[in-house]
């Protein structure tokens, strides 16, 4: 039997059916406090959700048909790269590393300035400002980092551009 998500939650939305099921895990008599028609109905549920096991003269809650429904899941994926410092596009987090920290910056500097282009701090405090709140400090790790450059006069910025 393959196991069903909906038809468990189904299950196990029904307090009656729920205590039943929690009678039988703890190994208790599923009957206690209850008439024989509505445990059956109960078990019936539980049996056909595969959450209880027939041993005869007895139940048994099912392990396995949590093992299925674990592995109807799609895998996780796990981010490689820079996306590991990212949540929608936006810098989460900064790395600890410097290596992964620098391929991080230049992630933003190939997105947000174009070889040559020369902006004012308002212009590139803007564009800074889709990849995290705080601009003012990914700003300063890209100049210190040698990707962006102010000019002299400290008024203007350009990207870096390495040969």
């Amino acid at each position: 039997m393959t196991a069903d998500v909906r038809r468990i939650a189904a299950a196990l939305a029904n307090p009656r059916v729920r205590e039943v099921y929690a009678r039988i895990v703890l190994g208790r008599d599923p009957s206690e406090g209850t008439t024989a028609a509505k445990v059956a109905r109960a078990i019936a549920t539980l049996e056909s959700a595969g959450l209880v096991d027939d041993l005869g003269s007895s139940w048994a809650a099912s392990d396995e048909v949590f093992r299925e429904l674990l592995a109807q899941q799609p895998a996780r994926v796990v981010a490689t790269g820079v996306e590991r410092f990212l949540v929608g596009g936006r810098i989460d987090r900064y790395p600890s590393s410097q290596d992964d920290r620098r391929s991080l910056l230049e992630w933003v500097v190939d997105r947000a300035f174009a070889p040559g282009e020369v902006l004012d701090e308002k212009q590139v405090n803007e564009r800074l400002m889709q990849y995290i709140d705080d601009f003012a400090v990914l700003r300063r790790y890209l100049v210190d980092f040698g990707l962006l450059e102010r000019t002299a006069s400290g008024s203007t910025y350009s990207r870096v551009v390495t040969g």
